[in-house]
């Protein structure tokens, strides 16, 4: 049985839609968020203290779109991936790094310096600089679905579940407003999948039996 440890709306919900989209059985373990401050017992799992963390087996991992790409080669075939001789491959792997590294690392830093650091360690400055820099990067987003419905392989794939999450951590902190109209309709295309939709009813209700609050969003 594949476990994942999941905190609301955070990056762990990459893996998680990964899980729904290929329709594998898995244990949902919820966390409050940030989990290394509000369940200091999760440290002995997770060193880090970082989610996501994926147990399978003997296989551990932290990293979302990694755990992702885990996945779609470990439990293959599946369509959501994209084979080293498909001409597609290089785009997507390139997107499958380019969602976090690139995507979600500004963004953490917008929601530290808004939501989650004390009144007075709060910087707007930074907060705007580096949604900026977000929001100019979405740039190739927006190139990408300009025209076409996915992000490569004429399909669905990981590639849109790992660029979705940093579309809806976005949307979580206020920055969908300034979307791009190719990347706004993108995201409305995504968030109409059963896969996301089942993902996001798989995080509530774990959340309610495991009495573990949604975290306050902008």
């Amino acid at each position: 049985m594949i476990t994942l440890y999941h905190c609301d709306a955070a990056r762990s919900f990459r893996p998680l839609w990964m899980l729904e989209e290929m329709g594998l059985s898995y244990e949902l373990k919820m966390l409050p968020f940030p989990p290394r401050v509000f369940a200091k017992e999760y440290l002995a799992i997770n060193p880090l203290g970082t989610i996501p963390f994926m147990v399978d087996g003997e296989t551990k991992m932290t990293e979302s779109s990694g755990i992702c790409h885990y996945l779609g080669t470990r439990y293959a075939p599946t369509p959501l991936m994209v084979d080293v001789a498909d001409p597609a491959y290089g785009a997507f792997l390139n997107w499958m790094y380019f969602s976090d590294a690139t995507l979600t690392f500004p963004q953490t830093l917008v929601l530290r310096y808004t939501q989650l650091e004390p009144e007075e360690r709060r910087n707007p400055q930074v907060a705007t600089d580096y949604a900026k820099w977000f929001l100019g990067r979405l740039r190739a987003v927006e190139a990408a679905t300009a025209n076409a419905e996915t992000l490569c392989a004429g399909r669905f794939t990981a590639a849109d579940i790992v660029i979705g999450y940093a579309l809806r951590l976005a949307d979580n902190i206020g920055l969908a407003k300034d979307f791009g109209p190719n990347v706004a309709a993108y995201w409305a295309r995504l968030q109409q999948r059963e896969g996301f939709k089942r993902a996001v009813a798989a995080e509530r209700k774990a959340g309610a039996e495991q009495n573990v609050a949604p975290r306050v969003r902008a």
